[in-house]
């Protein structure tokens, strides 16, 4: 973890009017699917009722939380993909769009090939655990 980038997940940008309360560096991903930025922990707290602009630790320290948010986001948010992620796996995109999803070109499209792959291996690791086809499209 680099803690040096935290404080580039406060966006007070006109758009954001609420800002930062918890601090600019308050708002790197936690949890099972980990969102970051200011504008995502304000949704899901929204969403969820808890205010998680003010805690956003809540998502780090209480597991229910934590999974409340990943839920949130796979059920809901469509990232910088055109799809939730759940909306990928069920709708035979594959598990590539799960990535876009999530980081988009972060690491799709050439973004980050070698995390791409780590998450299609872990993914094909869960698979085999679970005795279920994974499907193609794997990466993004």
């Amino acid at each position: 973890m680099n803690t040096a980038n935290y404080s580039h997940y406060c966006d007070t940008s006109e758009l954001y009017p609420f800002g930062c309360p918890a601090g600019r560096s308050s708002y790197y991903g936690r949890g099972p699917i980990q969102p970051s930025w200011n504008y995502n922990y304000k949704s899901a707290g929204d969403a969820l009722e808890i205010d998680l602009l003010n805690n956003p630790n809540l998502v780090q320290n209480e597991p229910s939380v934590a999974w409340m948010t990943a839920i949130w986001y796979r059920m809901t948010q469509h990232g910088p993909g055109t799809m939730t992620p759940h909306e990928a796996i069920i709708g035979d995109h594959g598990f590539g769009e799960t990535i876009r999803s999530i980081n988009g070109f972060i690491e799709c499209d050439g973004g980050n090939p070698r995390q791409v792959q780590s998450r299609v291996n872990a993914y094909l690791k869960f698979t085999q655990i679970l005795g279920v086809d994974p499907g193609d499209k794997l990466p993004c």
